[in-house]
């Protein structure tokens, strides 16, 4: 057999077949443009969304490097920051934190860090400079310099006391440069010299190598690795290259702490991909690809259809199947040409026009609108995998078609089963001809309706998902009154525990309800002083195990002191509420209404929950009818541990730490309850920390029985939505200039948040629905638009034996309205389907979300696409029917 080299043949044929169809490139361009901006649009969104929460999560982490070795020595710091595996490092010393006001509302932190340090916790200044070596310079943000009164200006001196490892240093610097604020950031920073920071520590008698605290002084390791995908795994190299590891302190001197930065999110997948996820994302691309294919194909199909003849023409000549098939891939290759590169530009711009406005919606996510080259190349290369899926079969068909059969073809005429057909003596009607023509094309009238559906199923599930989200669940945990009125500490995440000075006084509290409209309220208290109680030894194991190897919690255990019974002693957590506060709780089992018999102990056990708010049983020992023993202390003693020395003073514990010590009950009192009721209590109102098992008693009692009167909180509701506003506005100016001390939270703040949640995804399912919506609507018009082309002359010949014009367009509507209502018919079944396994999915997400089924989405959508299968069908027919009868029987088939 001679091959003859005819690569450029076909190549002319091809493109020659293009120049003759113009009308149907435009289509196939705009089909491949439609799809790629589908592509690019949505990967624009999620990348945008994605940079922007990771810069957000990096503002809360306070700096964006990959990860941190932490409160090492010098020696450590120099060894472990030459290892080849680290890219980039930077160094961080931390010496102290001001505390008193007006710092009592904002983490401060004075201290030391590099360049690159600075750059990655973004303090880079925008006027001045960061300190120099030597000097008594500092620099800082505006938010700080605000708080000391200092104008920011170079050379400026301010004045500032902080506690250095418990010391308390006061200590004069001179402005030399700044940042802007960022309230998103946890952390506000002072930043000084390096030589300032030895100076300082010397000066207060801080041994960074033995501070009390472990951390002041010492050198913090922050570092960048080549990519962010497996940074945990790269720390514990790391470690492992230097004989370091961070499992155990108690496994050895080698123990070295590390922190890996939560809010890359790549790395946060990285270490969660397991099976679940891996089937999630590969579940939301191929809806992705299947979408961009339902219209690609339909068009290359609807184009071979129509050149059917022209390629059983080119097969009477000697064309091979293959060489069919290149041209199709190279017509779809040419088009993809122009139609990816305009799509990725209009993809890119409709991207970056929606994030800003799904942003707003979203809480905790930083405007960024990305322009990461993945975007592109992703998008591209789904869209030129579409293409190339899409033509396989329309090429296939071409190249099976024998030159009789392409001769003799009509649309669907190759899927008439070849069958005796049943001839009936009733004439036909126009809609039972209008259903067999769409029977005619199964394939297309099924693409067609699938990709109608797809969109409308979609708006479907969005309105389901949305409309799950349950504001009375959202704040059943994060609000239980109108407002919450505490010291500004209590609110601090990471904050310092409760204790006397964080107690809010009588004299706020009667300033709040002075200005009217207090429908109701109570006061909760907190525990101040030293309260135990006794547990036995498995259950305490039981609960330190979560958060503890055990050899620690061997440790642990004995310290503990034990009492008669063999059981460990150890803190209480007490709570003391008034009747209001008593009211949100949520009891499990008995009856709190005991609490308030003035002739007995009672006291409720506090039980955790989870996300849910489903109980966690484990979580307490007490059980309904238990008796409590609490051990009210009244005097402890220290004591060297070696000899059984008692510290007199306990400011004079041996400074260099060589001798342990440890303390031990002196005078107590011992008072028994018995449980009356088992409780669960909401965050807004709990102590927000976890230490110690939890009890309640009624706000009398605790006063008695504590010797302790300090409120954590004042928790109150309003009479109605005017006072509401009132107190809110006044709320705001006396946490800020009147007692800038104190802080509140208000249930408006959740209820504006949720609804931000509940928008943000319901405008996202909205655009993906709209998208989608509109490949839909390409396909029906592409459809509609071939299947009246195709059948001019055949319009022609029913019309020259009778049929009228309103009979033939009634046809045509009736084609158009089975498309509508095959697709209202599809949609609800894939609803139905689909509707509970959502449902079950977002029931597992979101503890908030409760699953209710609906369909009004999909009957709100029907009379759309009936206007549409009305309008189109005429709208084109009246194109066509611009020819005369006899003009049109004239072409050839």
């Amino acid at each position: 057999m001679v091959k003859v080299s005819n690569r450029s043949c076909i190549r002319r044929l091809g493109m020659k077949s293009m120049k003759a169809a113009r009308t149907r490139n435009i289509i196939a361009i705009l089909a491949i443009a439609l799809t790629t901006v589908l592509f690019t649009s949505l990967f624009t969104i999620a990348m945008s969304i994605n940079d922007g929460f990771q810069q957000n999560n990096f503002r809360q982490v306070g700096g964006f490097s990959h990860g941190g070795f932490k409160y090492l020595t010098q020696e450590q710091f120099e060894e472990l920051r030459e290892d080849p595996l680290i890219h980039q490092w930077g160094l961080r010393r931390f010496l102290g934190m001001p505390n008193e006001q007006p710092f009592n509302k904002s983490h401060v932190e004075v201290g030391y860090s590099d360049a690159n340090q600075a750059h990655w916790m973004y303090c880079d200044p925008v006027e001045g400079r960061l300190p120099k070596e030597g000097t008594d310079e500092a620099a800082t943000d505006l938010h700080v310099l605000e708080l000391l009164g200092v104008e920011p200006r170079l050379g400026a001196e301010f004045t500032l006391s902080f506690e250095v490892d418990g010391q308390k240093t006061t200590q004069t610097f001179t402005l030399c440069g700044w940042w802007e604020y960022d309230s998103a950031i946890v952390a506000n920073h002072i930043l000084i010299p390096e030589s300032r920071v030895n100076a300082i520590l010397e000066e207060t008698g801080v041994d960074p190598a033995s501070s009390q605290d472990g951390m002041t002084g010492s050198w913090n390791l922050d570092v960048m690795f080549q990519n962010s995908l497996h940074i945990e795994r790269d720390m514990e190299q790391v470690l492992q290259n230097h004989g370091y590891q961070n499992e155990s302190r108690s496994s050895g001197d080698n123990f070295i702490r590390t922190g890996v930065n939560w809010g890359y999110s790549g790395a946060q997948l990285a270490e969660s991909l397991d099976p679940t996820v891996v089937i999630a994302i590969g579940a939301m691309l191929l809806l992705i690809i299947f979408t961009g294919y339902l219209i690609i194909y339909n068009v290359f199909q609807i184009s071979v259809t129509n050149d059917i003849r022209f390629y059983g023409l080119l097969k009477t000549i000697g064309t091979t199947p293959r060489q069919l098939r290149q041209i199709i891939r190279q017509q779809a290759l040419l088009l993809s040409a122009v139609g990816i590169p305009l799509g990725l530009l209009i993809g890119w711009f409709v991207g970056g026009k929606l994030t800003p406005v799904i942003v707003d919606r979203l809480n905790g996510i930083s405007h960024v609108v990305s322009v990461n080259p993945i975007i592109f190349i992703a998008s591209a290369l789904f869209s030129l995998l579409t293409v190339t899926l899409s033509c396989r079969k329309p090429g296939r068909m071409a190249a099976k078609v024998s030159p009789v059969e392409a001769v003799r073809y009509t649309e669907g005429s190759g899927s008439i089963p070849k069958k005796q057909v049943k001839k009936s003596t009733k004439g036909a009607g126009l809609f039972s001809m209008a259903w067999a023509n769409l029977g005619r094309s199964r394939s297309k009238t099924v693409v067609t309706v699938l990709s109608l559906s797809l969109a409308v199923v979609l708006l479907n599930m969005t309105v389901t998902f949305t409309g799950g989200f349950d504001m009375d669940k959202y704040l059943a945990n994060n609000v239980v009154s109108d407002f919450i009125l505490a010291d500004a500490g209590y609110f601090q995440v990471g904050g310092d525990l409760f204790h006397a000075g964080m107690s809010l006084p009588e004299d706020a509290i009667k300033t709040v309800t002075a200005q009217g409209g207090v429908a109701d309220g109570g006061r909760i208290y907190g525990r101040t002083s030293n309260i135990q109680e006794f547990v036995d030894e498995d259950y305490y194991r039981s609960i330190w195990s979560r958060w503890n190897p055990a050899d620690v919690v061997d440790q642990l255990v004995a310290r503990e002191d034990r009492n008669e019974a063999g059981q460990l002693s150890v803190n209480a957590q007490l709570f003391g509420m008034e009747p209001f506060a008593l009211d949100q709780l949520t009891v499990l089992e008995g009856d709190l209404s005991k609490l308030h018999d003035p002739d007995e102990r009672y006291i409720a056990a506090v039980y955790g929950e989870d996300d849910y708010g489903n109980p966690e049983m484990g979580s307490h020992w007490a059980r309904l009818g238990d008796t409590v023993t609490l051990r009210y202390v009244d005097e402890i003693e220290y004591y060297y541990t070696d000899t059984g020395e008692i510290i007199a003073d306990f400011d004079q514990v041996d400074p260099d730490g060589a001798r342990d010590f440890d303390s031990r009950v002196v005078s107590y009192r011992d008072v028994e309850y018995t449980v009356a009721a088992l409780v669960s209590v909401p965050h807004a109102i709990s102590y927000r920390y976890y230490g110690s098992d939890e009890f309640v008693l009624n706000a009398q009692t605790f006063i008695q029985d504590t010797g302790t009167d300090k409120v954590m909180l004042y928790a109150f509701n309003m009479e109605d939505d005017a006072a509401n506003d009132a107190m809110e506005s006044f709320l705001a100016d006396y946490t800020e200039t009147q007692a800038p001390q104190y802080d509140y939270e208000s249930k408006a703040t959740y209820e504006a948040e949720f609804e931000s949640f509940r928008s943000m995804f319901f405008l996202l399912g909205s655009v993906l629905s709209f998208i989608v919506g509109l490949v839909g609507i390409l396909n029906f018009f592409n459809a509609i638009l071939t299947g009246i082309l195709t059948r001019r002359r055949e319009f022609a010949v029913l019309q020259s034996v009778g049929m009228t014009g309103r009979q033939l367009k009634t046809m045509l509507v009736w084609e158009g309205l089975l498309y509508g209502i095959g697709t209202i018919g599809l949609a609800v079944l894939l609803s139905v389907v689909a509707g509970p396994q959502l449902g079950t999915a977002m029931n597992s997400m979101f503890w908030f979300f409760s699953y209710r089924f609906t369909l009004l989405p999909i009957l709100a959508v029907l009379p759309v696409l009936l206007l549409l299968g009305v309008t189109l069908p005429l709208g084109v027919y009246h194109f066509v029917a611009k020819s005369t009868i006899v003009e049109r029987l004239r072409e050839t088939e």
